[in-house]
């Protein structure tokens, strides 16, 4: 088939058939599909959409382009969770360990960075030493051993998909239900997975920016995992607001290693979403009989140290430091310019604009601009403020952490103008951090 006349079926609204996806997606794993026109089509599904059948039928199919894990004679159920992007989103890094230390097993598959939201996969890039690809041999010694592999999606693994992510990434085509249900679905399917929980972020950091975006998209992708045998469930969590206090690739592995390790407070809002996502995966896994007994061994798992064993064993498994978690600052590369970002008048925080948070890292260079780009692990912004917090004229409202003068002061400017401060709190409305449960 023609990739033209493909591209331009969809151009005109027209429904795919399977033949023209499955040419598609061919045409992502062996080449003959050019970047432009894996571009053009994707935003001609952006622009005209998919029905429930194409969306299916895309899933399947750059699921079955490459490798699928199975995991025999687990001792334990084989779980994952995935989120749809966030502005400070270490989630991930923390929970893997976490579930692992009540008993799941998570062979966890991240993404990189996508649009002006952080990856998981380039978060433990961050780690030297740590491998993101490791041979199938090693993943399933490391899962086995540790309980938990977070690692990328490796070249044998959904890669149709990974070509699509990259181009999407860089051609504003990202926010779309359907692109964004298939890729996640297309990588978990493979992953051998019995259970799949998801975090759909909502609001202005995220890229469900109303409600009804984030229901639309959670029930997308809890139907079309269920219909294709992965139980699933999906909570919709606020991103009105950077989550954590730290952003940026190295200080975002350094607050989830505090986090882990107990060494200073927990932000309550990361701590909260950490904590409803894994007792939705115990859940699931039939690891705890209701959410009361989920939160107090997800709690006890976190307080014994248990899930920090975790983290370093499979750090260490996979290539890192053993010692990682003694010594983050021997090993996390830190940035040479650390300037305050000063609060220009006193008041409240009132309000945030995350997104352009995101983006002013990924000017900083902790982001891609261009699929090849490289990432500066050392940047971003620490000690955030949130919503809430008073502060007087001159107190830091962040740290930016950058590659130069010039790039820190552009932060500092960028910062200021993304954060709200009112004489009281204005009337905004962030809910309850969890916002909605799907199953």
């Amino acid at each position: 088939m023609l990739a033209q006349e493909i591209i331009r079926a969809k151009r005109d609204g027209q429904v795919l058939s399977e033949a023209q996806i499955q040419s598609f997606v061919r045409g992502l794993v062996d080449g003959s599909w050019s970047e432009a026109q894996i571009a053009a089509l994707a935003m001609a599904v952006f622009q005209r959409g998919m029905g429930r059948d194409e969306c299916v039928q895309l899933t399947q199919a750059m699921m079955r382009s490459g490798r699928s894990m199975s995991w025999p004679d687990m001792p334990g159920p084989v779980l994952d969770k995935h989120s749809s992007g966030g502005v400070g989103d270490k989630v991930s890094l923390m929970l893997a360990p976490l579930v692992a230390a009540c008993g799941g097993y998570v062979p966890m598959i991240s993404g990189r960075g996508l649009g002006h939201t952080g990856g998981t996969r380039d978060k433990f890039d961050a780690i030297p030493g740590y491998n993101c690809t490791p041979s199938p041999e090693q993943l399933s010694r490391v899962v086995r051993e540790a309980g938990c592999a977070v690692i990328g999606q490796t070249g044998d693994l959904a890669p149709a998909d990974g070509r699509l992510y990259a181009i999407r990434d860089v051609t504003a085509t990202v926010e779309n239900v359907q692109l964004i249900t298939a890729s996640i679905l297309s990588k978990k399917l493979a992953a051998g997975l019995q259970g799949l929980v998801m975090d759909v972020k909502c609001g202005n950091g995220a890229f469900a920016d109303s409600l009804q975006m984030a229901e639309d998209l959670a029930r997308s992708i809890v139907e079309v995992a269920n219909g294709a045998g992965l139980p699933t469930r999906a909570l919709i969590t606020d991103m009105n607001q950077v989550l954590g206090r730290e952003v940026g690739n190295a200080l975002e592995m350094d607050e989830a290693i505090r986090y882990l390790s107990g060494h200073g407070p927990r932000e309550a809002r990361l701590h909260e979403v950490t904590l409803a996502l894994g007792s939705e995966m115990l859940l699931l896994g039939g690891l705890a009989e209701d959410e009361a007994e989920a939160r107090r061994r997800l709690q006890q798992a976190l307080d014994s140290g248990a899930a920090a064993e975790r983290f370093a064993r499979m750090v260490a498994g996979l290539g890192g430091p053993a010692d990682l978690l003694e010594r983050p600052a021997h090993y996390l590369a830190a940035a040479p310019v650390r300037r305050p970002v000063p609060a220009l008048r006193s008041g409240v925080v009132s309000a945030m604009r995350t997104r352009d948070i995101g983006l002013a890292v990924v000017e900083l260079g902790g982001g891609r601009r261009q699929a090849s780009d490289s990432i500066d692990a050392r940047v971003g912004f620490s000690g955030m403020c949130g919503l809430g917090d008073a502060v007087q004229a001159g107190e830091a409202l962040a740290w930016v952490h950058a590659s130069d003068a010039t790039a820190a002061e552009r932060a500092v400017a960028q910062l200021q103008a993304a954060c709200c401060i009112s004489d009281a709190p204005l009337p905004f409305t962030t809910g309850d951090v969890v916002l909605a449960r799907l199953s």
